[in-house]
């Protein structure tokens, strides 16, 4: 993180008002993101080799935009392979417990008592023209639970441009509360926190501008946890590569009643420990 680097008085009632925040260039590329870039290139160079995959890997830039579409376009299940080793990561683990992190949540919750969701933090690669694995509108309190008061944090690996499909956010609408969703795969084969919907989705997106912050390695998206928001279509030819991860508030009165539980990245559903949150029957649209 930059030297001084501190989330203002203003900042925060942004991020109280819109739900979202973008602090530019709050990563230092060479010593927190580069090594992260470098364990992500021998980790692809390790995949290729072992599958006999011919593809470059002499650069993380080649490695994860032109070795990982060879290697999923043998066998699509070995990207699932990457996506499960590039988070553990010694790098990676680094950024996501670091105290700025922490010092960041502080900020944005004064009085709050910040934990790491555990099983809420990863990478993601969203491929070109890649439906199943896309995020589409949610809260994130559903899929992660731990805390109703919780912040993503989100930030990319590789320049988002516009045709990559940046995150998507519709501006202040945390200020819904807890939204009810159900499951439904939406033809595309979704499971898990992919099929979730919102209820009345398209009603309550309305109400709201929707943004699109394009962003660069170092910088740092910051999301409510009842935040709308989605991944955006990817219709360029390149991964798009993202940081995810999600500190929660112990603190909470919700958190402390369900004892800080996950939900779906901990095995568990979220009808199973908050009911209340799935949607009544016959009034989905």
């Amino acid at each position: 993180m930059k030297n001084g680097t501190i989330i203002s008085e203003s900042a925060r009632q942004e991020f109280e008002t819109k739900g979202y925040h973008v602090v530019p260039g709050f990563y230092d590329i060479q010593s927190e993101i580069a090594p992260i870039h470098e364990g992500i290139r021998q980790t692809l160079e390790l995949i290729c080799n072992k599958y006999g995959v011919d593809a470059p890997t002499d650069t993380a830039h080649e490695a994860m935009t032109i070795a990982y579409r060879k290697l999923i376009a043998v066998n699509r299940s070995w990207g699932g392979e990457v996506y499960d080793a590039i988070k553990q990561i010694p790098a990676f683990m680094r950024l996501v417990s670091s105290a700025a992190n922490d010092e960041v949540f502080k900020a944005l919750r004064p009085g709050s008592i910040p934990g790491i969701a555990a099983g809420g933090y990863g990478m993601r690669i969203d491929n070109p023209g890649e439906e199943k694995f896309r995020a589409q509108w949610h809260q994130e309190f559903p899929s992660q639970l731990r805390s109703v008061d919780g912040i993503v944090f989100w930030t990319p690996l590789l320049p988002v441009t516009e045709d990559m499909g940046p995150v998507q956010i519709a501006e202040g609408s945390q200020a819904e509360g807890l939204v009810p969703v159900y499951e439904d795969d939406a033809g595309a084969g979704k499971t898990g926190a992919y099929a979730l919907h919102l209820h009345k989705g398209e009603e309550r997106l309305a109400r709201y501008k929707q943004v699109a912050p394009l962003s660069r390695p170092g910088d740092l998206i910051l999301m409510d946890f009842l935040t709308l928001h989605q991944s955006g279509h990817n219709v360029s030819q390149t991964p798009r590569w993202s940081i995810q991860f999600r500190y929660f508030n112990y603190a909470d009165p919700l958190g402390i009643r369900i004892g800080w539980k996950g939900s779906f990245a901990a095995g568990v559903k979220f009808a199973e420990v908050l009911p209340e949150l799935v949607a009544p029957q016959g009034e989905l649209a």
